[in-house]
């Protein structure tokens, strides 16, 4: 027991020491612990260890795609869906295939279907891993699609990873595995669905912010564990649920119980992505081992090891390529229809304009209602800032270097892998195959990420950033200022305030917090204004509302 502490402690001021001076050295911190675990791996004490996989895909991956989709903005999830769903599942698939291939060609006596498998395993990027990837320039674009990318291929690739190993029976149906595929995306988004609601409704009524974040981590596994049980993902119904409380949240919970589960998540965040990184490399000699007891050789896992690298490089790069080129001829077709939306939006203003402007576009010619003209406006003013930002955000041949080269594979890989039944053919070879190309990915591609990414950056005017900083700030202060006007003020007090006229400006001042931060989310939800400034914006009502509060209860 007092090993198991000893370790334990260790391995957390072996995080946090990583997670400050791997940055200070230039290198990212999970390579720095990846580097660390090899080490330790090789002592006495560590000889016998052995992570279940189990742990890694059903006890750590739910909370964390739950953190970072409660995390992402939902608005920029909404924009790239189109993207991210084509990486996450056509990506995925394809190159499970085409490694599926390659594997059965190189390595004998293995198989299609095995050889998919193992090419299912290998093709997701790792959640984690892509952490690497925020630490650089990178456009705001790729973030939100290397996000949302690596919240749902791991879903991916293990319902295909177990349709592949279904396949070596000879009663393998293709339409029967699209059903089971189908079938478990559909639970998990029924079922995350409905925890991320019910976490809302239940969480709404808990006042003590310290009891809100406790329910809060069960969350994930209260998503997850009856979505696998029913038969579904339950890596996307963590994702689902999160999303949910992530959109929902600011409008559901207070302030405080924000802000609680803002800092106890990171803290969280931080010691599983690092014991993720550092179990990778505790695992280095015990696989290695296996390999050399089954006499199959390291030499020649390493060298497939290395094409499929440069496979899943390359057909990242088939993929990418037209999927830009697609995006960016269709960020132009909207430039060409700019002028006539935004014309459509200014005559929106009013009540004829709103009726005259509908007609241009309803070709059926119904009867609509006042609720069916204000779901149009919406609708428009969304059209509008979608255009204006993919305007402001084009996507060109840096961007798509940045997405091919940030697709890094992780410890999920690894995990999977040993999720392998005991008589898959040539099983330890394919575990190693699996742990060096995702240890020569974080290596070779999430070490030189950051100096790629500067070298192919072109110089950022800095002066043009701040105007349009600005630009932003002003037009939040404007409508920050609209909404406290809506607010009539509380009549003013005779002689010396008292405790009432104390209460009544406070409750005034609560008031005009409560709709500026209605008229944020409404903007928010509109893509009116950029995620980030939008964000800086609510977090500065919510430190006000909270100081308010505080006051209140000291007065008291």
């Amino acid at each position: 027991m007092t090993e198991l502490l000893v370790v334990i402690v260790t391995g957390l001021l072996v995080i946090a020491g990583a997670t400050l001076v791997g940055p200070r050295l230039g290198i990212a911190a999970p390579l720095v612990l990846v580097a660390i675990g090899v080490a330790a791996s090789f002592l006495p004490v560590f000889e016998a260890a052995h992570i279940e996989p189990e742990w890694i895909l059903e006890g750590v991956l739910p909370p964390l795609l739950y953190s970072s989709a409660v995390s992402m903005p939902a608005m920029n999830f909404r924009r790239e869906f189109g993207a991210i769903s084509g990486l996450s599942v056509v990506l995925v698939v394809s190159s499970a295939l085409v490694l599926g291939v390659f594997f059965a060609t190189v390595v004998p006596d293995l198989g299609f279907a095995w050889g998919v498998a193992l090419g299912a395993i290998i093709s997701p990027t790792d959640a984690v891993a892509t952490s690497i990837i925020k630490q650089t320039s990178v456009s705001r674009r790729v973030v939100a699609m290397l996000d949302g990318e690596s919240l749902l291929n791991d879903a991916t690739a293990l319902v295909l990873l177990r349709t592949a190993i279904v396949a070596t029976a000879a009663s393998f149906e293709f339409w029967g595995a699209v059903g089971t595929f189908a079938y478990s995306v559909i639970v998990a988004l029924v079922v995350g669905w409905l925890v991320g609601r019910l976490n809302l409704m239940i969480r709404r009524r808990v006042t003590d912010s310290t009891v809100n974040t406790v329910i809060s981590f069960a969350v994930p596994f209260a998503a997850s564990v009856p979505a696998g049980l029913l038969g579904g993902s339950g890596l996307v119904a963590a994702v689902v649920a999160g999303l949910v409380t992530g959109i929902r949240a600011p409008r559901d919970l207070s302030a405080q119980n924000r802000l609680s589960d803002s800092q106890n998540w990171r803290t969280v965040e931080l010691v599983l992505e690092g014991a993720v990184f550092l179990t990778m490399g505790l695992q280095i000699k015990a696989i290695v081992t296996n390999v050399q007891n089954d006499h199959a050789g390291i030499g020649s896992a390493l060298l497939v090891s290395a094409g499929a690298l440069v496979l899943t490089v390359l057909v990242r790069a088939g993929y990418v390529a037209p999927l830009l080129a697609f995006l960016s001829a269709r960020a132009r077709q909207r430039e060409r229809m700019q002028d006539r939306l935004q014309g459509m939006q200014q005559r929106m203003s009013t009540p004829e304009g709103k009726q005259e402007t509908y007609d241009e576009v309803n070709l059926r010619r119904r009867k609509v209602s006042e609720a069916d003209l204000d779901r149009f406006a919406v609708r428009l003013t969304r059209l509008v800032a979608d255009t204006e930002y993919f305007l402001r955000e084009p996507l060109g041949w840096r961007e798509g270097t940045a997405v091919v080269w940030a697709g890094m594979r992780g410890a999920v890989t690894v995990a999977a892998a040993q999720t392998l039944p005991e008589d898959t053919p040539q099983r330890s070879v394919l575990v190693i195959i699996a742990f060096t190309v995702a240890l020569m990915s974080l290596l070779v591609q999430g070490g030189t990420i950051g100096p790629l990414l500067r070298r192919i950056t072109p110089r950022i005017d800095q002066q043009t950033l701040n105007q349009q900083a600005e630009t932003e700030r002003t037009n939040i202060f404007s409508l920050l200022r609209a909404s406290a006007e809506s607010i009539p003020e509380p009549p003013p007090h005779d002689g010396h305030p008292t405790t009432a006229d104390f209460e009544a400006s406070k409750t005034h001042r609560l008031a005009v917090l409560s709709a500026q931060r209605t008229a944020l989310l409404d903007a928010r939800d509109n893509g009116t204004f950029d995620a980030e400034v939008l964000a800086g914006a609510l977090a500065n009502l919510d430190a006000d509302q909270i100081a308010i509060e505080m006051r209140g209860k000291l007065t008291v």
